[in-house]
């Protein structure tokens, strides 16, 4: 029998005070996982916590800027500490500071968003696999983008982090196969988030883009968790160093 089931899984999400990754946590908990919730600030996880509380979920709310890595080690240490083990890992915490042209981006903005684009799933993947190591594996989602396969104009920036993302996942997912820990990796394309408001508020920008996508319409957060709830679960025990793309046939 094929299972869904995350009962007695550990799962931490990064940005999941909103959006996807609030969508990705209801899910995984609904499924039977304890899901450590972490953003830059506790305060704004507390309403997601109380929604997976009140449904009979497990969770609790972690602070985590993506950027520190004293932070990141910080909440490893946290969660070998309470929750003796981890088993899943969302990162699908993400910035885009800057809107416009590549050759105007001025160097602070191309540190941003490499700092927490990158350099933070980066080490939490390597904090998250001597974990899941000890526990005999696990499972990584990294949430990346269709910019990474198809730059989207004026997110030039975001759009090469997003495709070192996928990149990532594919060497991780050759190195830790052994160790049975597998590493995929999501691609949302239009999705209506807050992090997504400067498409949406521009009417010929977002009007444009549904123009690029077959099913003519946008996603709505929670059509990425069913995706995630897949990679996570042992459903994709043989799933690894893959992407699914889930953006309404825009790269078909």
């Amino acid at each position: 029998m094929v299972s869904f089931s995350l009962e007695n899984k550990v799962a931490l999400i990064t940005g999941a005070s909103r959006g996807i990754g609030e969508s990705i946590a209801c899910a995984l908990a609904e499924h039977g996982a304890t899901c450590i919730l972490v953003s830059r600030k506790k305060e704004a996880l507390e309403a997601v916590q109380k929604k997976i509380e009140e449904k009979g979920g497990k969770a609790e709310s972690l602070a985590c800027h993506m950027g520190y890595l004293d932070q990141i080690a910080a909440l490893f240490d946290n969660i070998a500490s309470k929750n003796g083990k981890l088993d899943i890992l969302v990162n699908n915490a993400a910035t885009n500071p800057y809107f416009g042209a590549m050759t105007e981006a001025p160097e602070s903005v191309w540190d941003k968003t490499l700092e927490v684009n990158m350099k933070g799933p980066f080490f939490m993947i390597q904090h998250a696999a001597g974990l899941m190591e000890k526990g005999g594996g696990g499972s990584i989602v990294n949430v990346a983008s269709v910019n990474g396969v198809s730059p989207a104009p004026m997110q030039g920036i975001y759009s090469i982090t997003k495709a070192g993302v996928i990149a990532m996942t594919k060497a991780y997912a050759k190195e830790l196969a052994a160790k049975n820990i597998r590493v995929n990796a999501l691609l949302p394309g239009l999705t209506k988030t807050k992090f997504a408001s400067a498409l949406f508020d521009n009417k010929d920008i977002y009007e444009y883009a549904l123009q690029q996508i077959p099913m003519n319409r946008h996603a709505e957060p929670d059509e990425m968790a069913g995706a995630v709830l897949y990679l996570a679960s042992e459903a994709a025990s043989y799933t690894t160093g893959t992407t699914i793309v889930c953006d309404g046939g825009g790269l078909a």
